[in-house]
């Protein structure tokens, strides 16, 4: 059991909502902080505030509830098809990874248009974190670079590769972190 979730809802406007969220610790008390921050978020979201709106008022209400001595990182992100605009809010987490369908890569941040073609990695810190032997981070230019050579395949095979690469990466030492990742993948509705 852990902190790290995400998870992906239909907004009743057409769009696509996206959270991520890493919460501190591990075990029981990390799963249930976790519970509680999903459950809270999913009535938040509903609201239709814009991003940042929404993680304001998601930090009130668990503040409410007493969740004051845990911490988290948190991105959500909404996508608009009628305009292809992705807008993000987010706290202590890094990326996300914006990789074009002709290659060209960029860290996401508060918002940007998407193409056919485009992808978008979020991710919790557990990828780029990633030890190996060595006391070696994965880092996040190697997150990178398996990102922009992955970035024409689908959605499912981009983030096996990922995942993969950081196994390979850390071989057989444990990781001190949970590790999750989502991709957003934009396909012209023609397609």
């Amino acid at each position: 059991m852990g902190g790290d979730f995400l998870d992906y809802l239909l907004l009743a406007d057409g769009c696509v909502g996206l959270y991520l969220r890493d919460v501190s610790g591990n075990g029981l008390p990390a799963a249930m902080f976790a519970a509680l921050a999903v459950g809270t978020l999913r009535g938040v979201h509903k609201t239709g505030m814009c991003p940042s709106r929404v993680l304001a008022t998601l930090n009130r209400r668990l503040m409410i509830r007493g969740a004051t001595r845990r911490h988290a990182a948190v991105q959500y992100a909404v996508f608009d098809p009628q305009t292809r605009e992705m807008k993000i809010a987010g706290r202590g987490m890094p990326g996300p990874f914006h990789l074009s369908a002709n290659g060209d890569y960029r860290a996401l941040e508060v918002q940007g248009k998407l193409e056919p073609g485009d992808s978008v990695l979020f991710f919790t810190d557990g990828l780029p974190d990633a030890f190996d032997a060595e006391d070696e981070s994965f880092g996040l230019e190697r997150l990178q670079a398996v990102c922009v050579a992955q970035s024409e395949r689908s959605a499912t095979d981009f983030l096996g590769e990922v995942f993969s690469a950081v196994t390979r990466f850390a071989g057989e030492r444990s990781q001190h972190d949970h590790m999750a990742a989502a991709v957003f993948q934009y396909r012209d509705s023609q397609e």
